[in-house]
């Protein structure tokens, strides 16, 4: 049965060792996916893309770049979130794209483009900049899909140990159309639950009236 939310936020914690002869159906991890690809990004750009590796031989090449950490390699599948690049430039033409599907009048459209371009000027001046502002908004589709991970059960591990230059070089990226962000492996639980530790909310939350 499904965790309810506050279930499933109880429920996650950072998997260190991942149970080997456990896999995530298809229908689940399309479920994981699917919270990723629904996430809101800025301006509705979506720049972002999932890699879904189950290849054993790869993950194991991939482990020796990611601090040797066990979870590369124990992991039902492993998610590799890259950052969009070239993708939000307005001369890609994939901006604008994006913006079409509101099936908007031309000049709203071109308004729309217009104030995205010039909003974003400093941001779009780069490779470096373009990557600072993308990669950001894949933490939240990547917190979406660990939380949707946690309501089917299913665990997972944030890693953000990596060796960039060398995953990016073994996966074979096109560093002007993307780059990576975050790993994140998904698989069942092999060892107890630690306990979780927050900061109250009342140290954390001031309310201004």
């Amino acid at each position: 049965m499904d965790k309810t939310f506050e279930q499933a936020m109880d429920f996650r914690h950072a998997c260190k060792v991942f149970d080997e002869s456990k896999k995530i159906n298809d229908e689940d991890l399309r479920y994981i996916l699917e919270a990723g690809r629904k996430s809101p990004s800025s301006f509705g750009m979506e720049a972002w893309k999932f890699l879904v590796i189950t290849n054993e031989a790869l993950k194991a090449k991939l482990r020796p770049a990611c601090w040797n950490q066990v979870q590369i390699t124990s992991c039902s599948h492993l998610v590799v979130i890259l950052a969009g690049i070239n993708s939000v430039r307005p001369q890609s033409g994939i901006p604008l794209k994006r913006f079409a599907r509101r099936n908007m009048p031309q000049e709203k459209l071109e308004f729309y483009l217009n104030l995205y371009a010039s909003h974003l000027e400093d941001t779009l001046r780069n490779d470096e900049n373009i990557y600072s502002w993308t990669a950001r908004q894949t933490f939240i589709a990547a917190g979406n899909m660990m939380t949707a991970a946690a309501v089917k059960g299913i665990d997972s591990c944030p890693i953000e140990g990596f060796e960039k230059e060398k995953v990016e070089e073994i996966l074979g990226l096109d560093k002007s159309q993307y780059r990576l962000s975050l790993i994140l492996p998904f698989g069942y639980r092999i060892n107890p639950q630690s306990t979780q530790l927050r900061v109250p909310l009342e140290e954390i939350v001031e309310f201004i009236k």
